[in-house]
């Protein structure tokens, strides 16, 4: 019976007879067995043999190597694991150095490099493309030059590399004199590169040669985690939702990774990448514009269901606890592949910041079909857009992200059907938007909104909705605007920004404004209660049991101390005076398109009962806003 119920147990893991922890170190070789007396010098030649629930551990050193595993683990209980050994710093790089710079002319240098180290993929002849990208006059190659860690700005010929402009719309455009041009041919590479006042010879410089830091070659790779590692400076491809999309560190299509406790940074574009693979779709849009983006992309959707898209074969992805930085087009992306996913507790900054091109895909988080997603308690800063939901948000929910300092807006959410549960957020940027919204079956729940909201239908693009917490698409619907829910909310108006009112060529009717007067006037009605609006933030025409205060701006500023960061805020007495209700399922109601109620992906009704930071609210009055800790007078909170 014994031998019979371990077989039981083998056989429901997946697991060979006996797992094995792999060692990976600088002093290793790879033709060693692998064991802590033995290490393997890289870690492929570890993920080369590693089976269903065995452990990859990585020592101090740097690696300069593309992981790329040949299998996944089994299930959840037999993982393939790749970490990080505990207290250990360990990098892995898409790049190599390069020294024997000569120089050229004032700070231009140049240096020639084999082709053999490139092997089969040189990213310097391998130019950025893809649908929704436009590179406004440059040729963007997926390569890279790095001097002491900071990417140089790439130009079109020496000429331009020797005589730099400073491009005033990146977000450092100081930076922007630190550039770089290279010429490929059939033996070498030739760069030039324009250092300014540093000897190249004398410093750290780096370029990138691989296509990805960690990335299976073939989809379907399921059940791996990554942990505790430092990954920088991949060349990665534009990563369009109509193609296959590639990340300095990508799940290619797959199933059940867990991403956390990683530094990522100085990826080409994108950080962290859950997406689609290449036999659904590769850019075509941009093969065939004889059709519009819209129905390609409808295409792609459902050549996606005859090969299997469900939530049995992808998704259920979780990205954790991980800081995602400078990387030129998204720190998190995913279409399709992040399916029923949890993005959490990530710190995501300084995205998209050169602004040398233009495109629909930049963003902190950038997700197409945010299926029974969690996207929970991120902070998000320094990028164009911060949360990007993009078509197919169905029964997601998006909770206690901070998100301030991002150039175009905080959150989008574009051409869905809902319900998509927006609560206890902070929605601090105040140049940009606090909200673009284009969708139906939003609810937004105790959130603090300091900068406008900007509204509109879009009857030109019928998108998908699905049968409830399922990739099954039940129909497709244009976006009339309207059947939105705004609950215990505060709008501030922070800035002297006109309010705006038209009606574009495309025949979508456009409000941008402080507060919810964007909402008065499309298709379906929606519905306001117990808000508050502050110095001229003005409420919608359905609005209830709301307070106006336009005598009074409250201070809401974020400042980052001692490792720490800090919302220092003054309000008056509103925030206790104005009469609110516990937002709960029932009080939510059913989105009108997609005919699905607010609900936790496993079907438990929401209570909306706790704050940002965890506090439980007032049941009978809950405070406006993400913090139920609000009064009068000045407070300063740490909220990260």
């Amino acid at each position: 019976m014994k031998k019979a119920f371990l077989l039981l147990c083998l056989c429901l893991t997946g697991m060979h007879v006996f797992a094995v922890e792999y060692h990976v170190a600088k002093t290793g070789d790879d033709q060693n067995s692998g064991s802590s007396e033995s290490p393997f010098l890289s870690i492929q030649a570890a993920a080369n043999i590693a089976m269903p629930g065995d452990v990859i551990t990585v020592h101090e050193g740097i690696y300069r190597e593309r992981i790329d595993p040949p299998r996944g683990g089994a299930n959840d209980l037999a993982r393939i694991t790749y970490q990080a050994a505990p207290g250990e710093k360990v990098v892995v790089k898409g790049s190599e150095i390069v020294k024997d710079w000569e120089k050229v002319e004032k700070s231009l240098w140049k240096v020639e490099i084999p082709s053999s180290l490139f092997g089969d993929y040189n990213p310097y002849a391998d130019l950025i493309e893809g649908d929704w990208f436009n590179p406004e006059g440059i040729k963007h190659h997926t390569g890279e030059v790095f001097l002491n860690g900071q990417s140089l700005f790439e130009q079109n010929s020496m000429e331009e590399a020797l005589n730099p402009k400073r491009h005033e719309k990146a977000v450092y455009p100081e930076t922007s004199l630190y550039a770089w041009y290279a010429e490929v041919g059939e033996e070498q590479t030739i760069i030039w590169a324009n250092f300014q006042d540093f000897n190249p010879n004398k410093e750290l410089v780096e370029i990138n040669v691989r296509p990805a830091c960690f990335y299976p070659s073939k989809p379907g790779l399921n059940y791996i985690s990554i942990s505790g590692f430092e990954m920088s400076q991949a060349a990665t491809q534009w990563a369009a939702p109509t193609a296959e999309q590639p990340g300095l560190i990508g799940t290619h299509w797959s199933k059940g990774w867990i991403i956390e406790n990683n530094r990522v940074s100085n990826s080409k574009s994108v950080g962290i990448a859950l997406g689609k693979d290449r036999s659904t779709g590769q850019n075509v849009w941009m093969n065939n514009k004889l059709k519009d983006g819209a129905t390609h992309y409808n295409e792609v959707i459902f050549r996606a269901l005859e090969v299997g898209w469900s939530k049995e074969k992808i998704g259920s992805h979780i990205v954790r606890n991980n800081v995602i930085s400078d990387c030129g087009q998204a720190g998190v992306v995913g279409s399709l592949g992040a399916v029923f996913s949890k993005i959490q507790n990530n710190h995501i900054y300084d995205i998209y910041t050169k602004r040398t091109y233009s495109g629909a895909e930049m963003a902190g988080i950038k997700i197409h079909a945010a299926i029974d997603m969690l996207v929970e308690h991120n902070q998000i800063h320094g990028s164009f857009i911060g949360i990007w939901l993009d078509w197919m948000a169905q029964g997601t929910r998006v909770t206690r992200n901070i998100l301030y300092d991002n150039s175009h807006h905080d959150f989008f959410s574009e051409v869905n059907h809902g319900p998509t549960l927006v609560d206890n957020n902070l929605f601090l940027s105040e140049t940009g938007l606090s909200v673009q919204e284009t969708s139906h079956g939003g609810a937004f729940v105790h959130n603090l909104f300091a900068g406008r909201i900007k509204s509109f239908n879009t009857p030109d693009r019928s998108t998908p909705y699905h049968l409830p917490h399922s990739t099954k698409v039940k129909a497709l619907k244009n976006i009339g605007g309207g059947d939105n829910r705004f609950y215990n909310n505060i709008f501030i108006k922070t800035r002297d920004f006109k309010d705006e009112e038209f009606t574009n060529p495309a025949g979508k009717h456009v409000v941008v404004s402080y507060g919810l007067r964007g909402y008065d006037d499309l298709l379906y009605e929606s519905y306001a209660e117990g808000n508050l609006f502050y110095h001229g933030a003005k409420s919608g025409k359905f609005d209830k049991n709301y307070k106006e205060v336009p005598g009074f701006q409250p201070l809401v500023e974020i400042e980052e101390r001692d490792n720490k960061l800090i919302l220092r805020v003054e309000f008056d007495e509103s925030p206790e005076e104005v009469k609110t209700r516990l937002v709960t399922t029932e009080m939510l109601g059913t989105c009108i398109v997609s005919e699905a109620i607010f609900e936790h992906p496993d079907g438990r009704p929401y209570i909306i009962d706790q704050d940002l930071l965890g506090i439980k609210r007032n049941q009978s009055n809950p405070g406006p806003g993400p913090l139920e800790q609000l009064k009068a007078g000045l407070q300063e909170i740490i909220i990260w």
